[in-house]
């Protein structure tokens, strides 16, 4: 397929330079804006832990750049390249994107042994910066085959963040929300707040805003009250990993979105680049499931408000099972049930 042309972003949020990978801060939104800089794969690993990146697509993206600055740092590649590839690997387990990126510029990387060391830093580099390029044009892409399904006049509930921040730029999720409202639908959004990280309160609010789209926030537990409503045309989610049957893994609190459109005849979309899906898998069962620091659940934005001692549990992502998932839409089309069917035909499928 031709990728429409690229569209300039509203946030930037990560950017190779020739200081170093520099990224915004997602933790401090939406508060403040401020830029880091990662001058070393180590630091970019770090970013990635804890949160300060986050988004599968943009993980990813970060994890490539993270391997081209370890190879310019590097001076013995042969013994340094494993180490930097498992640094950055062990930083998040349920991002498919984030293994899918280190794996192709390892492979780039065995494909250029007997180069000089110089000409395989450049191409290196130029890969992960490839890979950026390829995200942005991929949302795209996925924003351009999403935006039909959108009803017009009707209001959109998304959770977590899905947009420009939780990749390159112009988002999955929101992508598919950002390519209706170009196309001229009268939509606006719901944003769930997305406990215990607040992603939807703190990022897609605040990116929805940038882009003047009319947006409302909600608590979690106020989405089926409005699903039920009449008023919710659709619920369009991101995704960090997707099984071979269409299981899908996303942040916590997704699947009981799910299973409340389903309960009020809602669809349900899922918009995810093709690296996002993990076709080794035969069902979402066999997806980790991150467990992140009880701190995100006790405390909130810095101020504790549970008893102390209290036993918590925090995994990052559930798992939303495939019957209650309407259509995956990814850069090479929309797939829809049986998904053991759908998927592999996207996955092959050649682009132009």
């Amino acid at each position: 397929m031709t990728f429409p042309a690229l569209v300039k972003n509203s946030v930037e949020t990560i950017e190779w330079t020739p200081e170093g990978v520099v990224m915004i801060d997602q933790t401090r939104l939406p508060r403040e804006v401020v830029y880091v800089t990662c001058r070393g794969y180590v630091e970019v690993a770090d970013a990635i832990r804890t949160m300060i990146i986050r988004g599968a697509p943009a993980i990813g993206v970060a994890a490539a750049m993270g391997v081209a600055v370890g190879v310019l740092q590097s001076r013995d590649l042969e013994a340094e390249m494993p180490i930097i590839c498992e640094t950055l690997a062990k930083t998040r387990p349920t991002a498919v994107n984030l293994f899918w990126a280190i794996d192709r510029m390892r492979r780039l990387y065995e494909s250029l042994r007997g180069e000089p060391l110089d000409a395989i830093r450049e191409r290196l580099v130029r890969e992960a910066q490839q890979i950026k390029l390829e995200d942005i044009a991929i949302n795209q892409a996925i924003g351009a085959n999403g935006a039909p399904l959108v009803p017009d006049g009707k209001t959109v509930l998304t959770h977590c963040n899905a947009g420009a921040l939780a990749t390159a730029g112009f988002g999955t999720a929101l992508g598919v929300i950002r390519a209706a409202v170009q196309a001229g639908k009268k939509i606006d959004v719901f944003a769930d707040e997305t406990r215990p990280f607040l992603q939807g309160a703190r990022l897609t609010a605040w990116e929805l805003q940038q882009d003047g789209i009319e947006t409302t926030l909600i608590t979690d537990n106020m989405a089926g009250h409005f699903l039920k409503s009449g008023r919710i045309g659709c619920v369009i989610v991101g995704a960090d990993r997707i099984a071979a049957n269409g299981d899908v893994a996303n942040k916590i609190g997704t699947y009981g979105v799910a299973v409340l459109a389903k309960e009020n005849n809602v669809p349900f979309y899922v918009a995810a680049p093709i690296s996002t899906l993990d076709l080794a898998l035969a069902s979402g069962d066999q997806i980790p499931i991150e467990e992140r620091a009880s701190a995100e659940v006790t405390h909130v934005q810095g101020v504790h408000v549970a008893p102390e001692g209290i036993q918590v549990a925090n995994p990052a992502f559930d798992v939303t099972p495939n019957r209650y998932v309407t259509a995956i839409v990814t850069e090479r089309g929309v797939a829809r049930a049986p998904y053991q069917e759908s998927l592999p035909g996207l996955a092959g499928k050649a682009l132009d």
